[in-house]
């Protein structure tokens, strides 16, 4: 005669630890370093027109990277505490400006650089609020 196994428990008792909360700090960190770096080699590159590398150049992709990657950081801290509407459009508001203004430094017209910031900025908005609405507990 077979007897039916015992299982497992299906509840999950998920309780963050002070490990998993260093982990997504670290991971957040990590993320905002990595973006801040490409976005300050971009903008270095675009600045230096194919002229030689100064320190002029170097600082400036510096600069450009620890702001990014500064503001990404502070996103990913304070955005999961906003509605998912204000989240997703403080995502799409920050690299619409970022794309916005890396396109700038190409010596184009203002106008075009706005239109290019509006419209990544709308995609990453609208992708981000999918995301969250998709997600969400």
């Amino acid at each position: 005669m077979a007897h039916v196994a015992p299982t497992a428990s299906r509840r999950h008792d998920y309780r963050p630890t002070a490990t998993a909360t260093d982990h997504t700090a670290r991971n957040a960190l990590t993320r905002a370093l990595l973006a801040g770096l490409v976005y300050g080699v971009w903008a270095a590159f675009i600045k230096r027109q194919m002229g030689p590398v100064d320190a002029g150049n170097v600082f400036y992709g510096i600069l450009c990277g620890a702001i990014f990657a500064g503001i990404m950081f502070a996103l990913n801290r304070v955005g999961p505490r906003l509605q998912r509407e204000l989240h997703a459009a403080a995502y799409g508001v920050f690299l619409g400006v970022a794309a916005g203004y890396l396109h700038s430094l190409t010596n184009s017209s203002v106008l075009r650089a706005t239109v290019i910031g509006l419209f990544v900025g709308i995609g990453v908005g609208v992708t981000a609020f999918y995301r969250y609405y998709t997600r969400e507990d």
